[in-house]
C-alpha cells in the first residue's frame, strides 16, 4: 500500500484530497515538520532529505516528491475518475498550466508570510502581490465550476489547498466573487470534507 506523509493544512492536502476523490487505498502518515518526525515514529528525514511535504511512499520502496508529481501520479493510477483529462489532450495541459500558476505564483506568494517576523511593510507588499493574482484568479473563475471546464481536477485540489491558506494569514477574499464561490464549491464536495476532517481542518461555513 502506498503512504503518503502530510501535515494539516499543509501543500500535502492537494494530493490527499485527491487519493480519497480517486478512491485509492493509502495510508497517511503525520508528519511533525518542527521536530521532523511522523505519527508513526520514524525521522522524516530519512524518508525525504528535502524535509518538506509531500511525499509518497510507493509500494515498490521509492519516494516520489512535490506536489505537481505526485498529484499527476495519483490521479493517473485512476483515470476513470478524471482527475486529469486525457494524456496529450490541450485540457491536460491546461491542468498542468493551472497547477504550475498554482505552485509558482499563488503558493509562492505566501512564503514571506510564515515568518512571524516578517516587518509590517514586507508583510503589507506580499499581500498585494498575492491580491495581483487573486483578481486575475477571480477573472478566469467567473462563469465556471472549476478552473477546466465543469470537471474536478487535480488543480482545483491544489488551487483549493493554496487558497485555505488565507484564513491563517487573515486575508479578505469578499472581492473576490468567483473565488468564493469556488471555494465553497470544492469545500462542500464529500472526499474534500473527508480529507479536511482528517487533518483536523475546519470547514468553510
Amino acid at each position: 500500500m502506498m503512504k503518503l506523509y502530510y501535515s494539516p493544512g499543509a501543500c500535502s492536502l492537494a494530493p490527499h484530497i485527491v487519493a480519497h476523490e480517486a478512491g485509492l487505498e493509502i495510508e497517511f502518515d503525520r508528519v511533525d515538520l518542527n521536530t521532523q518526525t511522523t505519527a508513526s515514529g520514524r525521522r522524516f528525514g530519512k524518508i525525504n532529505p528535502k524535509g518538506s511535504v509531500p511525499a509518497l511512499a510507493l509500494q515498490d520502496g521509492e519516494v516520489l516528491t512535490e506536489v505537481s508529481a505526485i498529484l499527476e501520479y495519483l490521479a493517473d493510477h485512476v483515470p476513470d475518475r478524471r482527475l486529469l483529462p486525457k494524456s496529450g489532450s490541450m485540457e491536460r495541459y491546461r491542468v498542468q498550466e493551472w497547477v504550475g500558476f498554482i505552485g509558482t505564483e499563488l503558493r509562492k506568494g505566501f512564503d514571506l508570510l510564515w515568518d512571524g517576523l516578517m516587518p509590517d511593510a514586507a508583510r503589507r507588499l506580499a499581500v498585494q502581490y498575492l491580491q495581483r493574482r487573486l483578481s486575475y484568479l477571480d477573472s478566469c473563475l467567473a462563469g465556471r465550476s472549476y478552473l477546466v471546464g465543469d470537471e474536478f481536477t487535480v488543480a482545483d485540489a491544489y488551487c483549493f489547498t493554496i487558497l485555505n491558506w488565507t484564513r491563517f494569514h487573515r486575508i479578505d477574499l469578499s472581492e473576490y466573487v468567483a473565488v468564493q464561490a469556488f471555494m465553497q464549491k470544492v469545500s462542500n464536495r464529500p472526499m474534500v470534507r473527508k480529507a479536511m476532517e482528517a487533518e483536523g481542518l475546519r470547514h468553510m461555513a
